[in-house]
């Protein structure tokens, strides 16, 4: 399977995990429902390590890769969170999905060859997705100093990149379902010492709880994708796909929630997957 397979079906699962945080109430608290999710995707890739035999003892390169992934996880996902609590969409949303960019400047710099072409496909890809969610949000109620907002998604974009980044590396020096695993545990330690410090809550309630634990498991599947095109050519396709995640959404929104699509917005699709189709060529 191919790094860019692997993203889109990453993208799919993460567009799957947007169109669940829109049945889910303000009421429920940020840290208790990132929480849940990550734990559901530990529980989930636990799971999946021991029924696939995945148990392999990891170099300490790896593992320090892994360590650090996991970091990077947890500041990426708090960003993500906050950044849409705060909204609008319009501008979270093209910020949060530039992190492509990121991500294939990381691998030139680690001397992966990345074309003229294929930087302008990554760039379609990130500017169709940004046209798309930009015309989607129609909010009108006033929303918090977007200096704050524009940091949140900044963060977020820059986690996502560093989490791809170290574990597709860390996939590559040894296996991708232990060196997840390792990036999941850690995530989910560091979230617990976050919520005991701050003295946050950890149960979301009992009406959110199925939302979120789909939620963990779709984010389960994306990031295990993501991070296991780490052994492929162009592991960093993964992530500028992944990033679609967004478009995805919105396209779930139209199909399942019938919410209208503007002939601009299919034309954001249409420039999306074009750039894809170009990667795949």
């Amino acid at each position: 399977m191919s790094a860019l397979v692997l993203g889109l079906i990453a993208a799919l699962c993460w567009g799957f995990h947007d169109i669940c945080v829109r049945f889910l109430s303000q009421k429920v608290p940020i840290t208790a429902a990132i929480f849940t999710v990550l734990l559901t995707g530990l529980i989930f890739h636990s799971g999946l390590t021991v029924i696939s035999g995945g148990f392999q003892a990891l170099p300490a390169r790896a593992i320090w890769f892994s360590l650090a992934a996991g970091v990077f996880f947890v500041i990426a996902t708090f960003g993500l969170y906050y950044a849409f609590q705060r909204g609008p969409v319009r501008l979270v949303a093209p910020l949060i999905a530039s992190y492509p960019i990121l991500s294939v400047t990381i691998s030139t710099l680690q001397g992966q060859a990345v074309g003229l072409f294929q930087w302008v496909a990554i760039c379609a890809i990130v500017f169709g997705v940004a046209i798309v969610a930009v015309l989607s949000d129609s909010t009108e109620d006033a929303t918090p100093p977007k200096g704050r907002t524009v940091l949140y998604a900044l963060i977020a974009a820059v986690g996502f990149a560093g989490t791809f980044a170290l574990g597709q590396a860390a996939a590559e020096i040894s296996h991708e379902i232990p060196s997840t695993l390792v990036t999941r545990i850690l995530a989910v330690a560091l979230v617990t010492g976050i919520i005991l410090i701050w003295k946050q809550k950890f149960w979301p309630g009992k009406s959110a709880l199925p939302w979120l634990i789909a939620m963990g498991i779709a984010d389960g599947i994306a990031l295990l994708c993501v991070l296991s095109a780490g052994g492929l050519p162009n592991p960093q396709y993964a992530a500028v796909t992944s990033s679609m995640f967004g478009l995805i959404t919105i396209v779930l929104a139209w199909f399942i929630l019938k919410e209208r699509m503007s002939a601009t917005q299919w034309g954001g699709c249409m420039i999306a997957f074009c750039g894809v189709g170009y990667l795949a060529s």
